[in-house]
C-alpha cells in the first residue's frame, strides 16, 4: 500500500526580503505565510521546522496510540509536544535535534511498560523515520 499526501509552496523575492506561502491539498493550511523573519527572527508566519514539530508530534502520538492498542491499553489522553532545533553546521543550517514531551493519562499501565511502548513509539513513528536528526523523548505518565 502506498498512501501519497501532498503539500506546496510559493516564494517570491530574495531570501531576506521575500514571503512565500505554503498550502496543504487538504486546505488545512492555506496560504499560510512563511519567510526569513518568521524563520529567523520570531516574526509572524510560519516555518519548515516548526510544520516539521506539528508533523513529528502528531505522527508520534498516532504511533504511540497504536502500540498501546497492539498491548491491550487505550489512552485517555496523549500529549504531545515537539522542539525542533535548528543549528547553523557547516556553512549551511540543518535540522540536528528534535525533543519530543510525552504526557499521557494511560489506565492500567505500569511505568515499565509506559517507557517501553513510548521508545518504542519514538523509534517507529514514520517522521522519525524521515529525520536525520538526535530525537529525544521525555514521557511522563499521568495518573
Amino acid at each position: 500500500m502506498s498512501i501519497k499526501k501532498k503539500a506546496s509552496a510559493h516564494w517570491v523575492g530574495d531570501l531576506k526580503t521575500g514571503l512565500g506561502s505554503i498550502s496543504t491539498e487538504t486546505g488545512v493550511l492555506k496560504n499560510a505565510p512563511y519567510g526569513f523573519k518568521a524563520r529567523f527572527e520570531g516574526g509572524p508566519g510560519t516555518n519548515p521546522e516548526e510544520l516539521i514539530g506539528a508533523a513529528h508530534a502528531g505522527c508520534f502520538s498516532m504511533a504511540f496510540s497504536m502500540i498501546l492498542g497492539e498491548a491491550g491499553l487505550k489512552a485517555d489522553t496523549i500529549d504531545t509536544n515537539a522542539e525542533v532545533t535548528l543549528d547553523q553546521v557547516d556553512g549551511g543550517f540543518a535540522i540536528t535535534a528534535v525533543h519530543l514531551t510525552l504526557k499521557a493519562k494511560i489506565p492500567g499501565a505500569s511505568q515499565q511498560q509506559f517507557e517501553e511502548l513510548s521508545k518504542k513509539a519514538k523509534e517507529g513513528c514514520p517522521v522519525s523515520k524521515v529525520l536525520n536528526a538526535k530525537i529525544s523523548l521525555d514521557a511522563t505518565l499521568v495518573n
